[in-house]
């Protein structure tokens, strides 16, 4: 069909939802109040779609643009009320002057129409081939235009697929929820395998901000966990907060020397840092750089909801999956599930957003940057992280996203056929997750309350109420050898301060801001006798690491292990469950200028790969034990192989320069070594 049959279709479409939305709604009138014959409010309704089509074609993208500065997650919800305005001044512009509606019945018929015609455009694409490959041929001539003809060398596109670890992907292509990655791994029929999978190790902090640094700009160095207290400025960094992500760059392009892997001709989209591209959109190190001058963290949305049928589609999705985390998290309180974690509160539309609105956008994105010939694009999809946090990382919840995934990868393949210039697509995860119960639900109390009872703070009473409040306080009075009341303070140093207690995940960290040093042991001792064998007996801690002037630092654990850094081994004493790796990531964490002066790593359990999270998770990551730390590289095989056999890919940083060694076996642009550009220091 053509382009022309395409349009009209659509359009008597659109006439035909508007008359029978006209009969079903009472207060959507197509006629005048005295009566007019069917064919008049026929008329009516064909003048009023095509020109609400019209509307939305021509002024939905400068109605966008202006609204650019508003938040994401309101500019998706606005989606609705923008539509219902434009169908209302449709209806005023129809030369009859018969139409009209309230304007809560504007939004709704504008809905409908809206998505009544993208699907009726979709659907005639699907049923024509040969116009799909058209309309890819033509969105691809234009992207031509736009830009000067490139180099015909192959360009790379890398896709995160946010927290899914190696043995979840496996398991989700036994199971056939991923039939694209399964077609890549396995070959179809009469056809080789085209992609290798390869399992890679994290550091301690098994985390996004760790991982995308290192992977992105070839330093993990001084990122100690997700979140963690900055004595020297006083400040508590977060990985995903834009002021910290602007600083952590910087730091990682100082300390490397060079802008990062996407500084020949890259974009970078939906990450936490720029990896030096020229081309962001979504990217967190910037939002706060150029929010004020550019938008262009933004300009991702801008280009993806111009298009009002995305916008209406993005739309309708979001509550579509509002109502579907609901409907789950019903279900897992009905079901009593355990593990379980709260589900209600804004949660469901950050699910929505990082699902939905966060998928299509970048996904629409990395269709632009192929259709443009980029030479390499680096893009995160988040939506199983956010879910497999609250569902659980084996969940069907959890699957059902990893589904939805997989079709975004087959869409994002298709793309790629028709791009102007061949793609490598390399898929790869920046850690895994781990399953549990909340420290608090085990024991009920959290890290914080553990650590107070041991510094003979006041423990709120929900902790002293139960059967861990008074575990905790027993564990005291064993240390100490003295009864310790919850209102007693038997150390009048207590009081000077409170400790800051953070959690990545499994990972807790405990800092004494008025120390201006990271303390050592025999100084933590001294103030806090009870501390630290409260922290290393309870039954929910795995070890503890701490500075020693003794031992430069030792490694903590149950019934008096203490084992110096130096003298780490794997498979032995507290780091024995933790499996290989444990003992280098550990030593290298303590290195660290800004580790906590006493960090604290969960239980684990071998056997069934729980973690006890420190925070409101029973899917977790940030610190060592389970799936966590074990994300996976799925690489094309006309790429060099990522390590040699035998040999394991260890480290965010090394995966850096196996993705970089990737770029430079092309004939085209060179990714330069020791460049460090100015505009991307900040």
């Amino acid at each position: 069909m053509s382009q022309i049959g395409r349009s009209t279709t659509v359009w008597a479409v659109s006439t035909l939802t508007m008359l029978v939305l006209a009969g079903i709604l009472p207060d959507f009138q197509l006629q005048s109040a005295d009566g007019d014959s069917a064919t008049s409010i026929a008329v009516t309704a064909a003048l009023g779609a095509g020109a609400f089509g019209l509307l939305s074609a021509l002024a939905w993208p400068l109605l966008v643009r202006l609204l650019l500065l508003v938040p994401a997650l309101v500019l998706g919800l606005l989606v609705f009320f923008l539509n219902g305005a434009l169908l209302l001044v449709a209806l005023r512009l129809s030369p009859a002057e018969q139409g009209g509606a309230t304007w809560e019945t504007a939004v709704v018929v504008a809905a409908v129409m809206s998505a009544v015609a993208s699907a009726t455009g979709a659907a005639l694409a699907v049923r024509d081939d040969d116009a799909y490959r058209r309309r890819l041929y033509r969105l691809a001539d234009r992207r031509r235009r736009e830009r000067p003809a490139g180099p015909v060398t192959p360009g790379t596109l890398f896709l995160q697929l946010d927290g899914v670890g190696h043995d979840v992907l496996v398991d989700a292509v036994d199971k056939g929820l991923m039939p694209t990655v399964a077609r890549w791994l396995n070959g179809g029929p009469g056809s080789p395998p085209t992609h290798r999978l390869t399992p890679w190790r994290t550091d301690w902090s098994s985390q996004t901000g760790a991982s995308q640094l290192g992977i992105l700009h070839g330093s993990t160095f001084d990122v100690p966990a997700f979140r963690w207290y900055e004595k020297d400025s006083r400040i508590v960094m977060v990985c995903n907060r834009p002021t910290s992500a602007t600083e952590l760059q910087r730091r990682a392009v100082e300390r490397t020397g060079d802008g990062g892997l996407l500084t020949a001709d890259g974009a970078s989209r939906g990450n936490l840092f720029s990896g030096g591209a020229d081309e962001q959109a979504l990217v967190l190190s910037i939002a706060v750089r150029r929010r004020s001058r550019e938008n262009r963290s933004r300009a991702g949305y801008f280009a993806y909801f111009s298009d009002p049928a995305n916008a209406v589609r993005t739309a309708l999705s979001f509550v579509a999956e509002v109502g579907r985390e609901t409907r789950q998290s019903v279900r897992a309180r009905l079901r009593r599930q355990r593990p379980r974690v709260g589900r209600g509160g804004l949660y469901p539309f950050v699910r929505a957003f990082a699902t939905v609105v966060e998928r299509d956008v970048v996904v629409a994105a990395v269709t632009g940057d192929l259709f443009a010939g980029r030479t390499a694009v680096y893009a995160d999809l988040v939506a199983y992280d956010e879910v497999a946090h609250h569902s659980g990382p084996r969940s069907r919840d959890a699957e059902q996203v990893l589904a939805r995934l997989d079709r975004s990868l087959a869409l994002i393949e298709k793309v790629a056929e028709h791009a102007p210039r061949p793609y490598r697509l390399v898929l790869l995860s920046d850690h895994g997750q781990s399953p549990g119960e909340t420290f608090r639900a085990r024991y009920g109390l959290s890290l914080a309350d553990l650590v107070r009872a041991g510094c003979g703070l006041p423990v709120p009473r929900r902790a002293s109420r139960t059967h861990s409040g008074a575990e905790a306080r027993a564990a005291v009075r064993a240390a100490l050898r003295r009864p310790v009341e919850e209102r007693a303070e038997p150390f009048p140093s207590a009081r000077r301060t409170e400790p800051i207690v953070l959690a990545s995940g499994n990972l807790g960290l405990v800092s004494f801001p008025d120390v201006a040093h990271r303390m050592t042991r025999e100084e933590i001792d001294a103030r806090h006798p009870a501390l630290l064998p409260t922290l290393a007996n309870h039954p929910g801690i795995g070890f503890l690491l701490v500075r020693s002037e003794r031992h430069g630092g030792v490694l903590l654990g149950a019934y008096g292990a203490e084992i110096p850094v130096a003298e780490l081994t794997d498979g032995r004493g507290p780091l024995a469950p933790f499996g290989p790796g444990a003992a280098d990531a550990v030593r290298r964490t303590h290195t660290f200028p800004h580790t906590a002066d006493i960090m604290v790593n969960s239980f684990h359990d071998p056997d069934d790969g729980e973690v006890l999270a420190f925070e409101e998770q029973i899917g977790s990551h940030g610190g060592l034990g389970g799936d966590q730390g074990r994300p996976f590289l799925l690489s094309p095989m006309t790429l060099s192989p990522p390590v040699a056999d035998g040999e394991h890919l260890v480290g965010a940083e090394q995966l850096h320069h196996v993705l970089r060694a990737w770029l430079r076996e092309s004939d085209g642009p060179q990714i330069p070594l020791d460049t460090a550009p100015e505009d991307q220091a900040a």
